[in-house]
């Protein structure tokens, strides 16, 4: 099971005993991205997805309709969940009707006195998120299966490598997305051209074309074991390894 945080582990938080999952049950899996406390009329504006909403009710009178109209905008939104601050000064108690509705939505729903401070909650949460994605990271890491796995994990999401690259490619990684096949095929035979256009279903020339294009664009010195190595972390870190052969002779 993954360890991070989900709706239904926030009042197993230390200090958060208070806070009660009241419905949405069958949605309670749900990954909190992060808190966010909504004092708008509407907080999809606000947020991207993932995110434990929470309902204050302070600096607006929060009526039963309303209350429904946020539920439905959270799971429009898709969020992690609903927490409404109950007690006497703003949202005295939680409709049962209120609770059906969240039930039937699978839509998370939390309660929360207003006595639980909410600078504690936020604090408590968001040290949590931080934590458990650290854990989840060192996990995925040590069951990577080579040092390019580490590597990309280590990068991060899937835009994260073209920025990782830019700095010695930026203005060619149109040119390395074009010629990758051509690339993948080179690196697979161990720089033997001959064997790269076999495999590419291209002529020796063609290959032989298109890597002394690469080379002659981007500055690059085959000669020179550091640009060589360069050009393939960037490649691997760029692209999936292809089976797919160009078309024909294509320069």
């Amino acid at each position: 099971m993954s360890p991070l945080l989900r709706t239904e582990d926030v009042p197993l938080l230390p200090g958060l005993g208070a806070i009660r999952l009241r419905a949405g049950h069958a949605g309670a899996q749900r990954v909190v991205r992060w808190p966010y406390v909504a004092e708008n009329r509407s907080f999809t504006p606000w947020i991207k997805g993932g995110e434990l909403v929470f309902i204050t009710g302070i600096g607006r009178h929060h009526s039963v309709d309303n209350l429904f109209e946020l539920l439905y905008e959270g799971v429009a939104a898709k969020v992690a969940g609903l927490v409404i601050l109950t007690g006497d000064a703003y949202i005295g108690r939680l409709p049962a009707a209120l609770l059906k509705l969240a039930d039937q939505q699978q839509l998370p729903l939390l309660e929360q006195p207003y006595s639980l401070p909410m600078v504690t909650v936020t604090e408590v949460i968001g040290r949590a998120i931080v934590q458990r994605e650290q854990l989840a990271w060192r996990d995925a890491e040590s069951r990577a299966g080579s040092l390019l796995e580490k590597l990309q994990l280590r990068i991060g999401d899937a835009g994260a490598p073209a920025d990782f690259v830019a700095p010695w490619f930026a203005e060619h990684q149109t040119l390395l997305q074009h010629l990758a096949p051509t690339i993948d095929a080179w690196l697979r035979h161990g720089g033997n051209i001959s064997a790269a256009a076999a495999a590419l279903g291209s002529h020796r020339n063609s290959v032989r074309n298109r890597l002394d294009r690469l080379f002659r664009e981007t500055g690059l010195d085959p000669a020179k074991p550091a640009d060589i190595y360069n050009l393939i972390l960037a490649h691997l870190l760029m692209h999936e390894p292809t089976m797919t052969p160009e078309c024909g002779d294509t320069p």
